[in-house]
């Protein structure tokens, strides 16, 4: 099991690494809308192999129809952590672990640590530029994926994640978590409409990797869909609306009390 974290240059929020929390939708960062979607992707070890490869090389983005651009690699350094004393007070952090790149079999870098890329996101017949920074990777046995936070010059603050799973029924599923607000400064401006399109854009990100409602994306090439245990788009859509309903009610019940992080 390898779970890293890198942040060698800042990003424009405090919390790195919230999306992490399990009640991030109930005790978001203050002054943060969390958000938190899952879809099951099918089952066995090929469809969690295939949907985290996708994954790991911006295939939910790209399946969403945002470019990336201007990727720069990072350190990929892992995060080795803070030294406590026995009375559990912290000493110091423990160097930061060397981590090789590792590429697909195309020879397409995976997301690592520290990797910073520009979003061009569609927004009607505009573009919006996000700059993020990729805050943490997960990388086990039956969990692959990462979160990136916001950078400047992105019209939202805050951070977001894409996990790909496969529990013990063998399921396979993708979940997004994120919390976010408008930013400030120049960008201000452009953030109530990046906000207001956040929402389709979600459902987009959750089709993106299924195997009959998206068109799943490695190393910048669509992948071909194979047979799977869900076969009927009707099935997707509900899937996507049973999350969009579940979510709703718990920013609803907790949106008025956010805690500080």
């Amino acid at each position: 099991m390898r779970r890293s974290t890198f942040t060698d240059q800042p990003v424009t929020y405090a919390a790195v690494g919230a999306t992490l929390a399990h009640d991030l939708t109930m005790h978001p960062p203050k002054g943060f809308r969390p958000t938190a979607r899952s879809i099951r992707l099918g089952s066995g070890d090929e469809r969690f192999a295939t949907s985290s490869r996708a994954l790991m090389t911006w295939g939910v983005q790209r399946g969403s129809g945002v470019e990336i651009s201007e990727i720069e690699p990072g350190t990929g350094e892992e995060y080795a952590g803070v030294r406590y004393a026995e009375d559990g007070t912290p000493e110091r952090l423990v160097p930061h672990r060397g981590a090789e790149s590792v590429f697909d079999e195309d020879g397409q870098p995976y997301i690592s640590n520290g990797m910073t890329a520009v979003l061009r996101v569609p927004f009607g017949p505009f573009h919006v530029h996000a700059p993020v920074r990729v805050v943490y990777v997960i990388d086990e046995e039956r969990r692959a994926g990462f979160g990136y936070g916001t950078m400047h010059g992105h019209p939202l603050c805050g951070e977001e994640s894409f996990v790909v799973e496969q529990r013990e029924d063998d399921s396979v599923w993708l979940t997004m978590r994120s919390f976010s607000r408008v930013a400030g400064g120049a960008r201000a401006m452009v953030g109530p409409f990046a906000r207001a399109s956040q929402a389709q854009l979600t459902k987009r990100y959750l089709r993106a990797l299924h195997p009959v409602s998206g068109n799943p994306v490695i190393g910048g090439q669509a992948a071909g869909t194979d047979a799977d245990t869900v076969t009927d788009k009707a099935a997707v859509a509900a899937e996507i609306a049973a999350a969009d309903t579940t979510e709703t009610s718990s920013i609803t019940a907790h949106a008025e009390r956010p805690a500080d992080r």
